[in-house]
């Protein structure tokens, strides 16, 4: 073990003495520092601007004067995901996918508001989080400082004289492992610093943690690989090419043939087939602003019934709420099978796609990533339903009021009789149907299994490149 530090001690020696090693990791780490602290201020604003749109939202509803029930359900609502603490260090699909719903009656809206910023600031590639960064470009800077760690020793033609003072081939490559460890451990700070800080804003301990055990891996399994490559070629120019070719595949080139698979093995419907298909079943359903609906007929008859009444002006309560919330009730059932089969699909296609993070670390890490900071896709969907439960809930605590709170006669009459017309309108306390929404992230239990399966693969690449590594020390020669 003393022979291992002392070979780790003469390697950052050298990386000292080189100015490459100096001026790379220089302009890493202010790279690095600039964007996480850009990052961390866009997050940070967003998460304070959108939790105040939504109180804003909230008492705009609340504060609407005296109106009829159904015209606040087309007056609607917002609901905004906020950004999920983690997401200083990794947005995820946030500037993708929308981060605020508006609700109504009769439809389902799509997340709306994505950051278009995030493409025209980085020139259409999108954002350059601390994630992207330590992703795609630090391994960049551990190939260049690093790829020639053993290599060195040959061409110095000191690796022989090592070797014949006793020195094993395992204690040299748990040296320049060591060192190649430390520089790792001193690049991950300012992730250990992004994962802690998130820890006052309300994330666990657990998953912040992760997220940066989880960077921390995978920089271990490019530190594994560069050190393997180092031992088994006899050229740096070989060494260098060939860990850069394989950071082409695995970060560029296997991400593209993923989704391109992905795509093509699970095609998703078009937006104007899947919209045909889904407004013909609406149809179905009835028109809940037409009591005269022939899709209502049954319903009449069971109410005439139930209540020993002849005429729905006879009922005690109002046909047309009750028509309007059975409507809004049917309609509900048939955009929520609709949006359950898209995002089955794209659930589907977002696992198919992190299966190949057993071919690319890359992948795995990403994956990883967003599960652990709540900005995933599995993170966003579950936006969209909690939104859907507000709508509806919303939607139909005004159909009640509608249905018990209004005569027949005065609402069928309410546009020719003004004073039929002041009677349909109900107190604005009714408007506290509306209930309160904070989205939050999921519990530290469900992200940590969610990302699992990534942080196996990545696990298992580690292990596999040790065991390679180590076989290759013992085989070491000058």
């Amino acid at each position: 073990m003393n022979a291992a530090i002392r070979i780790a001690r003469e390697e950052w020696r050298q990386w000292r003495r080189s100015r490459l090693a100096v001026a790379a990791l220089t302009i890493f780490g202010v790279l690095l520092i600039v964007t996480s602290v850009l990052t961390a201020g866009d997050m940070l604003d967003a998460r304070q601007d959108r939790l105040h749109q939504q109180a804003h939202a909230e008492a705009t509803f609340l504060d609407q004067p005296a109106r009829h029930p159904h015209r606040m359900v087309h007056y609607g609502h917002y609901v905004f995901r906020a950004p999920a603490p983690l997401a200083v260090f990794d947005p995820g699909v946030d500037a993708v996918t929308g981060q605020s719903v508006f609700l109504e009656g009769h439809r389902q809206n799509g997340a709306m508001f994505a950051d278009a910023r995030a493409q025209a600031r980085a020139g259409g590639f999108g954002d350059l989080s601390p994630a992207a960064l330590y992703h795609l470009f630090l391994p960049l800077l551990l190939i260049a400082i690093g790829h020639a760690v053993i290599l060195r020793e040959r061409e110095a033609r000191t690796l022989g004289p090592l070797l014949s003072q006793g020195v094993t081939g395992r204690q040299l490559y748990a040296g320049k492992s060591l060192a190649l460890l430390a520089m790792i451990g001193l690049l991950s700070v300012p992730a250990l610093i992004a994962s802690l800080s998130a820890i006052p804003m309300g994330e666990p301990v657990s998953t912040a943690l992760g997220l940066y055990a989880g960077q921390l891996l995978y920089l271990c399994v490019w530190g594994a690989l560069i050190v393997l490559v180092s031992a088994i070629v006899r050229s740096r120019g070989v060494a260098l090419g060939l860990l850069l070719l394989v950071w082409f595949v695995t970060a560029l080139i296997i991400p593209r043939i993923g989704v391109t698979a992905v795509g093509t093995s699970l095609p998703a419907d078009g937006k104007i087939v899947s919209d045909m298909r889904m407004k013909e079943d609406i149809r179905k359903a009835g028109d809940g602003h037409n009591a005269a609906d022939p899709a209502f007929a049954q319903l009449r008859a069971n109410m005439l019934a139930e209540y020993g009444v002849d005429t729905v002006e006879e009922l005690p309560v109002n046909f047309r709420g009750v028509v309007a919330s059975t409507a809004e009730a049917r309609l509900t059932d048939t955009l929520n099978d609709y949006a359950e089969q898209r995002m089955a699909r794209e659930r589907a296609q977002s696992d198919g796609l992190s299966a190949f993070g057993w071919l690319s670390p890359y992948i795995a890490v990403g994956a990883a990533s967003r599960a652990l900071a709540g900005t995933d896709l599995a993170t966003h969907h579950r936006f969209l339903r909690e939104a859907e439960g507000v709508r509806f809930d919303f939607v139909q605590g005004l159909n009640a009021v509608h249905a018990e709170q209004l005569a027949y006669s005065d609402d069928i009459n309410r546009s020719s009789d003004p004073q039929a017309e002041r009677r349909t309108r109900v107190d604005p306390k009714n408007w506290k149907v509306l209930r309160d929404f904070r989205f939050t992230p999921d519990t530290a239990d469900v992200r940590i299994a969610r990302a699992a399966d990534s942080l196996l693969a990545l696990t298992v690449w580690l292990f596999a490149l040790i065991g390679l590594g180590l076989w290759a020390a013992r085989r070491m020669s000058p």
